[in-house]
Formats: structure tokens, sequence, C-alpha cells
């Protein structure tokens, strides 16, 4: 089995979880790539293996490993789509950050999540993506996100009006701080902390919520995820921001954008002991009433 390594920069305290990794690793003979920036960073503060390769963008990682794992929390997760992209390579995150939605290996599990994976007791949940375009290409390659993609003012407290579009029919126009356009993974990130309902993973929809919206009447509307979304922004300020998943871009006023479901998805690992609503119960509080305990 191949194992490749993906991680951000961290503080001191996260260490000997890194060590336990890397020992982990080499007493199950699994053969290691490690992301050559993290690499760099670690290279003199952990016992790293001398048989180990680096790999440094997405090129190099297609076809090289047989799973990737993203060492932090949710954010170092969504970092690896722009290294796994179409190859299908399964991702799997060890937590080293707070809630761990996505990253969902505790990190005081780790010798436990990696006998499982090379006992291959793991299923693979497939997500579906968000794809963004425009005349701007504002992304490049990376133009896809697992989360979702979000239409935000930018410097001034004053709304901006977005007008929506579905298959080029007019939805509504949002006068609001913003607008999410979230994926059933996504649901229960940005969105959901705005008042969005909680889709499950299978699920074949997306949702529009938006940001602090004027108009009490206008609530999240979940659509299928086999339409074209428009959208036009009219706002005082010239510039806005939209975001696609970590990343973010200033756009003029005048750029439309349209959004779709990308034409591939990310396979994201889920161990044997783990479901989707125990996840929900544990990490969210979900359901949670103190007065049954």
């Amino acid at each position: 089995m191949k194992i490749a390594i993906y991680g951000r920069e961290f503080n001191n305290s996260v260490l000997p979880f890194v060590q336990d990794v890397f020992d982990a690793l080499q007493d199950f003979g699994i053969e290691t790539l490690v992301y050559e920036k993290y690499y760099d960073f670690i290279k003199d503060k952990v016992r790293l293996s001398a048989k180990l390769r680096l790999f440094s963008n997405h090129i190099d990682l297609q076809h090289s490993a047989d799973i990737l794992i993203s060492l932090g929390g949710d954010g170092t997760l969504l970092d690896t789509l722009a290294l796994v992209r179409k190859s299908g390579t399964p991702v799997i995150g060890i937590n080293f950050g707070r809630l761990g939605f996505l990253a969902s290996v505790n990190k005081n599990e780790i010798k436990t999540a990696i006998e499982a994976l090379v006992n291959q007791q793991f299923s693979i949940d497939k997500r579906s993506l968000l794809n963004i375009e425009s005349k701007h290409h504002l992304f490049g390659e990376e133009n896809f996100a697992l989360n979702d993609i979000t239409i935000h003012r930018r410097d001034n407290t004053a709304m901006m009006i977005i007008h929506a579009y579905m298959n080029d029919e007019f939805v509504n126009s949002y006068w609001a701080d913003g607008l999410i356009i979230a994926t059933p993974t996504g649901s229960t990130a940005y969105s959901l902390s705005c008042g969005g309902p909680i889709i499950f993973p299978s699920a074949q929809n997306f949702v529009i919520t938006p940001i602090a919206p004027h108009n009490l009447n206008v609530r999240p509307v979940i659509i299928p995820d086999n339409v074209d979304l428009r959208f036009e922004v009219e706002a005082r300020s010239a510039k806005f921001l939209v975001s696609c998943d970590s990343r973010t871009v200033t756009v003029d006023r005048s750029v439309k954008i349209t959004i779709n479901k990308a034409n591939f998805d990310v396979n994201l690992i889920r161990l044997n002991n783990e479901s989707y609503l125990t996840t929900l119960r544990k990490k969210l509080l979900w359901g949670i009433d103190t007065r049954n305990y």
C-alpha cells in the first residue's frame, strides 16, 4: 500500500501526533509519499524514514498513492482537492484542529485508523463538488469547491443585490450581505450557520442560502444539482468577493458568474466504526437534549 501525506505548518503541540503518524506508517511497512512543502517544514522536527518519497503537485500524486491522508483540520483537508482533482484518490483526514467534521479521525486514534486502512476496513463516500465559471477564469484550474461557493460584499456596510437565475429562469433578487451556494457536504458548514438545512451527502441537491437577508420571507432553498445557476451583482461598491471553499478573489461587479455541478466527485474515506449520523450527533451536538441525560 502507498499512502501520501499532506499537511500545513503547525505549532509544536502537534508534533507528538505527527510523529505517531509516521511511526505507524513505518510499523505497518507502508510506502510513504510526503508533500514537499510539508516535508521541508517537518524534516527537522520529527523522525522520518529514509525511504519516503516526495510529491509537489497533482501530477506527481496521480497514480502514485492509494490513499491521501490530510494532517490538520477541515481546512487542510479542503486543500487536498487541488492535489487529488479527478484522480479519484481517496482522502481521509486526521484532525489536529477543533471541530474536525471532515477530518474525522481523532488524533488519539492514529494507529487504529491506519491499521483500519491497511486492513481495508473502510467505505468510500462519493462527494459532489461545485464548479464555478466566468469569462475571467477567477480560480484558474482550481475552479471547484467541496463545501461552498460564496458571493459576499467587500468594502462597505451596504447590502448588495444578487440576481439569481436557474437554467436562465429568474429565481430571485437577494438583498443581503451575500449568498452561499453549498453542496450537501457544505450544508453543515457556513450555510448551516446562516440558517441553511442539513443535507445528507448522498442527496443530489445543492442549497442556496442568503447571508443576513433584509427580507424576512427569504429563506434557503434546496435545488437539484443538475441545473446551471447564474448570478449578477448590483451594489454600491465596484467590487465584491467570491470564495471557493477557502480561496477568495476580488471581482468587479460587472462580472457574471455561473455555478453548476463539477464533472467529477471526491472520494472521502469513512472508517467502518463511523457513520454520518454519528458524526452529526458527536461533532454538531445534533438532536442532543440535556433533558434526556
